[in-house]
């Protein structure tokens, strides 16, 4: 079988600059291959036709008329966030979890504010954060520290709220200022990197039941904490604690 399509060997090449290639050249030839390739294709899906019909003599294959190109979105196209710290992928269920926590007051104003300052400043591809609680403490007052009469969270506090979160295996301590973040709940990277992460964590806790352990079993236990997060949902204006006194 033939087709009306030329080879490319039998094409006489054109001469191109060294130093500056022919774009029509180029063009010419991404087109023809794409055309050949195509014909080729046709040229199988109608050969079973043509041998099941009556023997008329030799014919050719399809010709190629014209080829339409369109162009989609690219989806290695990176999203766009406000800040230049990238951005992380978080569990659905979980963030809304978070919400419904704080709403129950199930989980303390100082123990949210810690997990999501650590959370949005793990190293991309390792679900590590490398923060000591006193740079936790300092970043976290960074913007109170520009406003009058504002209120600071405290080196103890932070402190309190690290041990709590690693008791809801939200977070884990992995030695020298280094904290993981249950990557299932939050993570900045690809799958695959998170993939790896996961192995990581599965071989330190191979040991340890996995109903209990880091990264499976997600807490806080559903308890009223002493320090409740006032949401103002009552509708009244939300105003500085003023500090008891004693004596």
């Amino acid at each position: 079988m033939t087709s009306d399509l030329p080879s490319r060997e039998s094409r006489r090449p054109r001469a191109v600059s060294a130093s500056r290639p022919d774009k029509a050249l180029v063009q010419d030839s991404l087109i023809q291959l794409l055309a050949d390739q195509l014909g080729g294709e046709i040229e199988k899906v109608t050969a079973p036709q043509r041998a099941a019909a009556p023997q008329q003599g030799p014919r050719r294959g399809p010709k190629l008329k014209g080829v339409h190109f369109e162009y989609g979105d690219d989806p290695r196209d990176v999203h766009d966030f406000a800040g230049g710290a990238g951005y992380s992928l978080a569990s659905n269920w979980f963030t809304q979890l978070l919400a419904q926590l704080a709403v129950a007051n199930s989980i303390t104003k100082s123990e949210l504010c810690v997990f999501l300052f650590v959370a949005g400043g793990q190293t991309a591809g390792t679900g590590i954060a490398e923060y000591t609680q006193q740079e936790i403490t300092d970043g976290l007052n960074e913007l109170a520290a520009k406003k009058e009469n504002a209120r600071f969270i405290t080196r103890p506090t932070v402190n309190r709220a690290v041990r709590a979160l690693c008791e809801y295996n939200w977070i884990e301590p992995v030695g020298n200022g280094r904290i993981r973040l249950n990557v299932k709940l939050w993570f900045r990277g690809s799958s695959v990197a998170q993939h790896n992460v996961l192995a990581e964590i599965a071989e330190v806790h191979k040991d340890e039941n996995p109903a209990v352990s880091f990264p499976d079993r997600i807490g806080p236990e559903i308890v009223h904490h002493q320090e409740a997060l006032d949401l103002n949902l009552d509708g009244e204006s939300m105003e500085p604690a003023r500090k008891r006194r004693t004596g």
